[in-house]
């Protein structure tokens, strides 16, 4: 059982940008690969980026390709979201997850883990 805790959400400007920070509480987070989802209000949760903790292949989304990048501490157990020209249609609860796998995941269904969410809000 591992412990996820997400921040950095916040309000911004269209254009702007935020970095999420997901800490895990586990001791070899090289173990597991951890996602980045999102949930906007009425809308299904879906799948923005993902990276495998033992070698740093990340996946994108489309709709976030060029925008964000995720990146990894294995030294402080953290996962980063950099968001870039972010616009309206971002907002949302960005919420992490973990797997305990070596490879990259890319099913929802397949993480073990989530965090509570960090709120996300793109205004002018």
């Amino acid at each position: 059982q591992i412990r996820l805790v997400e921040s950095g959400g916040g309000l911004v400007q269209p254009g702007g940008s935020l970095r999420l920070t997901c800490t895990a509480s586990v001791f070899k987070l090289t173990n597991y690969a951890i996602g980045w989802y999102r949930q906007a209000p009425g809308r299904e949760r879906e799948g923005v980026s993902c990276i495998a903790l033992s070698d740093g292949d990340t996946r994108y989304e489309d709709f976030v390709k060029g925008r964000f990048t995720i990146s990894r501490d294995i030294a402080k157990n953290t996962v980063y979201l950099q968001m870039n020209s972010l616009k309206y249609q971002d907002t949302a609860v960005y919420y992490c997850a973990a797997a305990r796998r070596s490879f990259i995941v890319t099913i929802m269904t397949d993480y073990d883990y989530w965090g509570l969410g960090t709120q996300v809000t793109v205004s002018s």
